[in-house]
This record gives structure tokens, sequence and C-alpha cells, in this order.
């Protein structure tokens, strides 16, 4: 049974972007279209909403039907928003909104493999029709090369006995299936009574955050929305482990010069660099205790935003 698609912190999100009429705002992770629906109906403006997945196109389809030319979908990934965006026939926009990581549908689709509630392929992709699998890095990767994936992006420290038990199990059958690689890693990592999640969460984590480049996207998007923004344009990101929280974090600090003085020892750059977004808010926001008590899985989401100043791109080595 699936669970209702909630989108999260609607109202902060709302709020940071405050959408008004006659604006255009792209909606990097279209998803269910929760948030495209709302700016929609707040304001009398037009979104484009982005996203790879084969079933949000059906999904943007009938929401077409329903506000005509005001809804632009865009079948991609939100790293290329500059690329799409331009291509649309749009150079600048007044918003730019990003819901970060695999969505709550995903997850509850069985077939597509993100979750270990379910017997499935071992998939994982976002887009079904393109790009490697969990189960092809699972039976490929060398031994390595696999822990070091899964403590990276899954912050796992039992990494390398996991990716030295899944190379033992490959060699005699393949791992093709989400329960198959789940209970292999329950055989190795045991469960503390003070650990609240399930040993497999974080090697799963890992394995979908690198099949979908997700880390990647997140960058690339960041710097298209950086090109893409007006001046007093809104950069809104909801993001939901510390991996992506941190990436979000550093780009805005950056941008917005909030990053540490270099010590007075080392040589100077003379160039002055001036911010090229301002923090709104000011400090990340989490989700209400309504919203949690509602859709536990917000729990861990965080709202960071900025505004686009009037200043030229940021450079620094050439880029980010």
């Amino acid at each position: 049974m699936t669970s209702p698609h909630y989108p999260v912190m609607l109202p902060e999100v709302l709020s940071t972007l405050s959408p008004k009429d006659g604006e255009v705002y792209v909606d990097g992770t279209f998803g269910a279209g929760g948030y495209t629906r709302a700016f929609l109906e707040s304001a009398n403006c037009t979104v484009i909403a982005i996203d790879r997945d084969p079933e949000a196109v059906l999904r943007a389809g009938k929401m077409q039907e329903e506000f005509g030319k005001r809804l632009i979908f865009l079948r991609g990934c939100f790293g290329d928003a500059l690329e799409l965006v331009n291509g649309a026939g749009f150079q600048k926009v007044d918003g730019f909104v990003l819901d970060v990581g695999v969505s709550s549908m995903q997850f509850d689709e069985a077939q597509r493999g993100f979750s270990f509630r379910f017997e499935a392929s071992l998939d994982m992709r976002m887009d079904t029709q393109s790009g490697i699998t969990a189960a092809d890095i699972v039976n490929t990767y060398e031994e390595e090369d696999l822990a070091n994936l899964i403590y990276k992006y899954g912050d796992e420290r039992k990494s390398r006995y996991i990716a030295r038990r899944i190379v033992e199990q490959r060699q005699t059958t393949p791992i093709l299936t989400t329960l198959e690689l789940a209970n292999l890693i329950r055989d190795v990592v045991f469960k503390s009574p003070k650990d609240k999640i399930d040993p497999a969460t974080r090697t799963f984590q890992a394995l979908r955050i690198a099949v979908n480049d997700e880390l990647g996207e997140l960058e690339r998007g960041l710097m298209a929305a950086e090109k893409l923004l007006k001046d007093g344009g809104r950069l809104v990101v909801v993001s939901f482990h510390s991996l992506e929280d941190g990436i979000v974090k550093s780009f805005l600090y950056e941008r917005a010069g909030k990053t540490p003085a270099p010590s007075k020892y080392l040589p100077q750059d003379s160039k002055e660099v001036s911010p090229s977004f301002a923090l709104f808010p000011k400090k990340p926001l989490d989700p209400s205790a309504i919203e949690i008590s509602q859709n536990p899985r917000s729990r861990s989401a965080r709202l960071r935003g900025a505004i686009r100043t009037n200043s030229p791109i940021y450079q620094n080595g050439g880029g980010a």
C-alpha cells in the first residue's frame, strides 16, 4: 500500500519563494507536482517543471490539462536546468526550487527497487530508461571501490565488511534483488538496541546516491540556479541528509561571502568578490512538529534559501 504524498515543508517553501503574478519559477524536482500545484494556485505565474522520472511525465500531462500554458514540463535532470530552461525560451527566472533526493512515491513503488521493504529488482534508477542500476554496481565494482562508495555516501562504518561479503556472495550467485542484498547486510551488520534504523539503510542510501549521481546533480543544479535567477530571484532547497545539506550550505555560504576569512599570513587575492546571493532565511528551517506528526518522513528535512543579488556569477578558480 502506498503512502499519501506530502510536499515536504510546503508552507515554508511558499513563504520563502513568495510566488507572484506574472513571474516564472523552476520546480527542479516535479515528482508528484505538489510544489508546482501550490505555486500555480497561489499566483497567476508560470512554472517550468523538471523531472527525469518517466512517471512524472504522465503526472505533469494531467496537470497541464488543468493549468494549460502556465505549466511547462521538461523531462531531464535539474543539473541540466540551464540548458533545459534556455532551450524552452527562458533566459532568466524569478525563482528556483529543489526538493532533493528520492520521493516518497519512488520509495513506495516496489518495482523501483529503492526500498528493502519489498522484494524487487535491485534497480534504484530515477530514470528507469537509462543508466546503471544498483545491481550493476553491486555485482561489478571491485571490493575496495564498493567499500569506499558505501562509506562515502552511506557513512557506514562496516562498509569493508559489507563489501567483502558482497564480493564473496556474487562469486557464487549474482545479487539481483533488494531483499537478497538487505539480508546479506543484516548478516554482517548487527542492529544495536539503540539503533533505530535497519542495518541495510545506509548501504541502500549509498547505492541510490551513486546510481543517480545525486550529489553531482545537486552541485550542477545550484550553479544552474545562480546563472538563471534574476536580480532578486529566490533559491529554495529542501534537503534530507547531511551530505546534501552540506553541499547546499557550502554553496550558499560561499556565494553569500560567509566563508571564514583567510589567514593574514597567507597571500591575499587583491580581487574583491561581491556576494552573488544573500541568505534568506538567515538560518535554515526545519519542519514543524505538526508536519512531522503527519508525515514522519519529513523529520530529517531542512530548508535553506537565498536571494540573488545583482553581482556577477561567483568566480573562484573557475567553479564551485
